[in-house]
């Protein structure tokens, strides 16, 4: 049997372990650090939970994180408005933001498509993304789902559903990452790098 901790203390470890990643060894360590710091980093990080679920909501039109009823992506008139990206969480509209080659809108499913979780299209934001789509604007719709059998299931779905639109329905090309070796590749990757190669000459 675990050791357990009395009162205070194992309630900690006990909230830490239902974080996501977290194993019981990691919350114990964690619960130990919060015991050892200062008083002040404590507050400031008790105070920085507390203001995050009272300030921080979900952006009316794209489903990303925001402060107001929009998102800062939304709020900007410098954004391509012809272009829509579809991604399954606000995570990886960072992750597109870093690489500064996208100036197009986004749209946030809130998940992908899990048969074996219970999780199906109508447990996405699937129903908000079609009258954005019909925008007279819009040109482009970009799938960008994980490259994992989540998303290619989502992405597949969408591809089938938007292809009545009139509109460009494009996917990312994901492919094999730099400095690695083809024998190590998985079979989504290994496939997906097929269908996005390009001629070179």
């Amino acid at each position: 049997m675990s050791m357990m901790y009395e009162g205070a203390l194992q309630d900690l470890v006990e909230e830490f372990g239902k974080l996501p990643g977290i194993g019981p060894k990691s919350a114990q360590r964690l619960a130990f650090h919060i015991l050892q710091s200062p008083d002040e980093e404590v507050t400031a990080l008790a105070s920085a939970l507390a203001e995050v679920k009272k300030r921080v909501k979900f952006c009316e039109v794209c489903g990303n994180v925001a402060e107001d009823a929009q998102c800062v992506v939304c709020k900007d008139p410098r954004r391509d408005r012809s272009i829509i990206c579809v991604v399954e969480e606000p995570k990886d509209v960072i992750a597109i933001e870093r690489t500064r080659e996208y100036r197009g809108l986004y749209h946030v499913l809130g998940g992908s498509i899990d048969p074996m979780a219970g999780v199906g299209p109508d447990d996405l934001r699937i129903k908000e993304l079609m009258p954005r789509l019909q925008d007279a604007e819009v040109t482009e719709c970009v799938i960008a789902t994980d490259p994992n059998l989540e998303g290619e299931a989502t992405a597949t779905y969408l591809v089938r559903l938007l292809g009545a639109l009139g509109i460009t329905v494009s996917r990312l090309a994901s492919g094999l990452p730099v400095g690695g070796d083809l024998e190590y590749a998985d079979e989504v990757t290994l496939g997906r790098a097929f269908e996005g190669r390009r001629a070179v000459s």
